[in-house]
């Protein structure tokens, strides 16, 4: 890995082991090795997501709400912040993910996750979403690091983050490496990061998963804090790590 710039908050502190969400474009899932389940789709060109997807996330909603898991949220986006890698990801002929609609279901284990894509109640949901969806991407995923637990109970903004590199151990290493920054810079209270299964689809190679109080707890240090980008993203630039992250709110 490249320590392109130094800075405060460079080393996470404090992991714990777990694991973690998966997303999709209109559709994805991934689990936790508690296990979670997750489905998705995705926003157009703009920065703001549309209103269209809310009558679907409602309706997955309803249907989530029969799964049998630890639990299931839907999920609608709202912002994509500034990110970096468009040139790999088209050097690489791998689409960008552009997710505007998320259903994440977690469960007690990844074999409980692997048996919830099987059951009747998840097929229905998939299919609702690819009913109504351009592209689909899902996937089941073990957590390959731990800030702490997202708490979805509370109405905050949540980080569905799409990383791609080719050595997907360099692209672990780089986000240990800065993760700190979010934590010292916007006071980030939990982060879960999660990689496919082998055999799964593996576009984007860890998804991050996170959230924050407020917009304010974050998103001006991503707009005017001149070290998100000479420390965050340029060491993303500098070791071949696309990073897509998408900011929603839970349904």
């Amino acid at each position: 890995m490249r320590d392109v710039a130094g800075g405060p908050g460079q080393h996470a502190r404090g992991q714990d082991i777990g694991l973690g969400p998966a997303a999709a474009e209109p559709a994805g899932k991934f689990p936790d090795r508690r296990g979670q389940a997750l489905q998705g789709r995705r926003p157009d060109s703009r920065s703001r997501a549309p209103s269209r997807p809310l009558p679907l996330a409602a309706r997955l909603k309803a249907l989530a709400a029969g799964m049998e898991a630890r639990e299931a949220n839907v999920f609608c986006a709202v912002l994509r912040p500034p990110g970096e890698g468009d040139e790999l990801l088209a050097d690489r002929g791998i689409r960008p993910a552009r997710f505007d609609v998320v259903v994440l279901i977690r469960t007690v284990s990844v074999e409980a996750a692997l048996a919830v894509r099987e059951s009747a109640a998840y097929k229905e949901l998939a299919q609702t979403l690819r009913a109504t969806a351009r592209r689909t991407h899902q996937i089941v995923a073990d957590n390959a690091g731990r800030l702490g637990d997202v708490d979805h109970s509370q109405d905050h903004c949540f980080l569905f983050n799409y990383f791609y590199a080719d050595d997907r151990e360099t692209l672990l290493k780089v986000w240990h490496y800065t993760a700190g920054w979010f934590q010292a810079k916007t006071a980030l209270p939990n982060s879960a990061l999660v990689q496919p299964l082998e055999g799964e689809p593996a576009d984007y190679g860890l998804v991050n998963h996170a959230s924050w109080p407020n917009w304010r707890t974050f998103l001006p240090s991503l707009i005017f804090r001149p070290t998100f980008r000479s420390f965050v993203l340029v060491n993303f630039k500098a070791n071949g790590v696309a990073a897509q992250p998408i900011i929603y709110r839970r349904v």
